[in-house]
């Protein structure tokens, strides 16, 4: 996900020619449009006992390019017609014909600017509210789990496409690998919102799912190389590999070193932000440095948010960090529902037919081959291995990046890459209400353990800011 730094070029070049006042016009619009779609979806989801996460997504379908056009992106292969902000502008701002498509451009970029912030700091929120001490104890069987996510769906994704629908070894091995991936935004948010993320299954979900981001990344280099030149650029890979390796390894190192710092240097500022704003400062380094070594700039945020976890500060932190994330991340979701096309679902276009039995076809292995994975953790007793490989089914964003590099490398065909897009789509917005029904609830899951002579602390995000012991 390095959206933000081949974004930036875009939005300097767009907004050279585009009047900045109405990109500003634009913007501010489609941030009106995007909150009311997170509030209205996150309510009535709420109202039904769905996780709010999934009415953001929902609300951003609905208002994107699926249904009503109002928040629409030109990478989707979208122009300024099928904008209704575009018309808006034009009809009440006297925004010209002529000089749309660099407001929509612009405005476009912004947007998705805004989302991948929105994610780091999501990401960064999530590292907050884990405890590395929790994180290294379920370490190996985390790193199982990610091992067997990957390896089961890519295996029987490229093997069955090949035998069975006699696609070629390089877009078989593309789509393979799109089944590899792992949102650790959509399922950390949601087991937040379930008070399950210190659970234990949520840690060795989350550590699953930071450890499928770095395989993805080496993985969708391989792909990508494959499908440039029909080789692998062998020495990336092990760049890659090193690089993620000693990434996350030195800022867990190092996190000790600045743990000291950052309290000595938040109690010398007098002003308002003493605390947030240095906290935001180092996220943000993090996140860079992650995304200079090809990295995915959220694993940084992430490593940030467990450093900052082990601080005397860490209370006061999670006051402030929560109304900035719900601010920003909304932003991230509803994006995600806007850019999601639906029409590849419509059985009433010839070349979606083949394209929904290849969609079956990966659906079914991205689930099976996730699912499974609950069924190697081991020296846990008593533990939900079913939530754990539930957890590990969306794709998301991450899906969307293989499906949106397949595309331009041009090694897809259409209902191979339409096959793909189906299967992140409903991978993604399974999930959420899966993880709801593979959880009792906290009060149930107590009342259970109690009977057997354990308890379960199953702990709200909200209550581990005012609870959890420094």
């Amino acid at each position: 996900m390095q959206l933000i730094s081949a974004t930036i070029p875009l939005l300097a070049t767009a907004t050279e020619t585009a009047d900045s006042s109405m990109v500003l016009a634009a913007v501010l619009l489609s941030l009106v449009v995007i909150y009311f779609a997170s509030k209205l979806g996150g309510e009535l989801c709420n109202k039904v006992g769905l996780p709010a996460v999934l009415g953001e997504l929902l609300g951003g379908v609905v208002i994107g390019v699926s249904v009503l056009h109002l928040l629409v992106f030109p990478e989707g292969g979208t122009d300024t017609s099928s904008s209704l902000i575009m018309t808006f502008l034009q009809l009440t701002a006297g925004l010209t014909p002529e000089a749309t498509p660099q407001v929509f451009a612009a405005q476009s970029e912004v947007i998705s600017v805004l989302s991948e912030l929105g994610v780091i700091i999501l990401l960064f929120e999530i590292g907050l509210e884990s405890n590395l001490k929790d994180l290294m104890a379920v370490g190996i069987q985390a790193v199982v789990v990610a091992i067997v996510g990957v390896v089961v769906p890519f295996a029987a994704g490229t093997v069955g496409l090949m035998t069975i629908f006699g696609v070629g070894a390089i877009p078989a091995i593309f789509a393979g690998a799109a089944l590899t991936a792992t949102s650790i935004g959509i399922t950390s948010k949601v087991l937040s919102e379930l008070g399950r993320l210190n659970s234990k299954e949520g840690q060795i979900i989350l550590g699953a799912a930071v450890i499928d981001d770095v395989l993805g990344i080496i993985v969708l280099a391989v792909v990508a190389s494959l499908a440039k030149d029909g080789v692998v650029d062998v020495g990336n890979v092990i760049y890659l590999i090193v690089s993620a390796t000693s990434f996350i390894i030195g800022a867990i190192v190092l996190g000790n070193v600045f743990n000291k710092s950052f309290v000595a240097i938040a109690d010398k500022l007098k002003t308002r932000g003493e605390v947030v704003i240095p906290a935001f400062i180092f996220a943000i380094i993090m996140a860079y440095l992650a995304s200079v070594i090809h990295l995915e700039a959220i694993l940084g945020a992430f490593a940030a948010g467990l450093v900052l976890e082990e601080t005397d500060k860490r209370k006061e932190l999670q006051k402030q960090v929560i109304p900035i994330a719900d601010m920003l991340v909304p932003v991230f979701f509803v994006t995600v529902g806007a850019k999601t096309d639906l029409g590849v679902l419509n059985p009433a276009i010839p070349t979606n037919r083949e394209a929904l039995i290849m969609a079956t076809f990966l659906i079914t292995v991205a689930i099976i081959g996730k699912v499974v994975t609950g069924l190697t953790v081991f020296g846990q007793p008593g533990i939900n291995r079913l939530a754990i490989g539930v957890g590990m089914i969306p794709r998301g964003e991450v899906g969307l990046v293989f499906a949106g590099v397949g595309a331009a490398s041009g090694v897809l065909s259409k209902p191979l890459g339409a096959a793909i897009i189906m299967m992140v789509i409903i991978t993604t917005f399974i999930a959420p209400p899966l993880l709801k029904f593979v959880f009792p609830e906290p009060n149930t899951a107590a009342n259970l353990d109690s009977n057997s002579g354990e308890s379960l602390a199953v702990e709200s995000p909200q209550s581990l800011i005012t609870t959890k012991d420094d």
